[in-house]
């Protein structure tokens, strides 16, 4: 924002005072990913800034690690790269493994987290609901309590009913990151709805639409883009969990930060920073896909120009 004309000395100090403080504060916080990008094109095995990586060195920097995500765990990592050798990294390579679980399930959490925050996002907000402050405190909740008291509850819970002996792959972990994720979908979705017309709503039902019409026809390509913007965050709160994993995951149920963690624990490689840098690039194309959703939901409500 400029300056006004009439600005006072004061008022301009306090001005480029206030955007130095918040690029501050901006690099402060963007330092750690800015130090892990370069770091996992390191060609030595360390994670810190080797003498010719500073130099600007080419032979400093390397994509091996990249390439270790494909070929840990393989049975002959050094065949042929044919099909045969990709079949081996589809089957057997652990980083392609944990993967793969991890969109199996976050897909699957976010699904269930989605239909069930909106259903509860479209009770909460009408204004003849009973205890609508106290059951949003409760359904919210698991953003506020801590996560290893969620995970440790969890454990017991599933316990207590022998979960793991139902047959169903993924399940307990599935069933808490919806837990998790459901907040973040209420949320947005009582976001987009704030300054909704329920007039059109009551339309709809005079004009003789059933309620499984009116909300498909009506709400939903209004409140699409909180939805998706919801979805969007569960996914990433599923994709990034590691806690509840570590509790109540099976042992062949390895996700991308469960394998970090081991990665830690048992050998310190870059090939986590790599996985690091992966992770952030796909965490920046989502939220400009969720800054883009909440323009166009702004722009559907007629809360901004254009």
């Amino acid at each position: 924002m400029a300056l006004p004309k009439h600005a006072s000395p004061l008022e301009r100090v306090w001005h480029y005072a206030y955007l130095v403080i918040c690029a501050l504060i901006f690099l402060f916080l963007i330092a750690p990913i800015l130090v892990i990008i370069p770091l996992s094109f390191n060609a030595e095995p360390y994670f810190t800034f080797t003498e010719k990586m500073l130099s600007f060195d080419a032979e400093g920097f390397s994509t091996r690690w990249y390439d270790l995500l494909l070929t840990f765990g393989m049975l002959e990592p050094e065949a042929p790269r044919d099909s045969s050798w990709w079949a081996d990294a589809w089957a057997n390579a652990q980083w392609i493994q944990a993967t793969k679980n991890s969109i199996i399930i976050g897909f699957f959490s976010t699904i269930l987290a989605t239909t069930l925050g909106t259903i509860a996002a479209l009770g909460l907000s009408r204004p003849e609901m009973p205890g609508r402050r106290a059951v949003m405190a409760i359904l919210i909740s698991p953003m506020i309590v801590p996560i290893i008291i969620t995970a440790t509850g969890l454990f017991f819970f599933y316990s207590s009913i022998g979960i793991q002996d139902w047959g169903i792959p993924y399940l307990g972990i599935i069933l808490a990151h919806a837990t998790l994720g459901i907040p973040f979908v209420i949320i947005t979705v009582t976001a987009t709805l704030v300054g909704f017309d329920h007039s059109l709503t009551r339309a709809a039902a005079n004009m003789g639409a059933d309620p499984v019409t009116t909300f498909f026809k009506v709400q939903m390509p209004l409140i699409l883009p909180g939805v998706i913007s919801g979805a969007l965050f569960a996914f990433v709160t599923s994709f990034d969990e590691v806690v509840v994993v570590l509790f109540v995951g099976g042992l062949d149920e390895q996700t991308i930060p469960r394998q970090m963690w081991n990665g830690i624990r048992e050998q310190i490689s870059p090939a986590i920073l790599s996985v690091a840098t992966i992770l952030v690039v796909i965490s920046i194309a989502l939220l400009t896909v969720v800054e883009l959703l909440r323009r166009r939901s702004e722009k559907l409500r007629g809360m901004s120009p254009g």
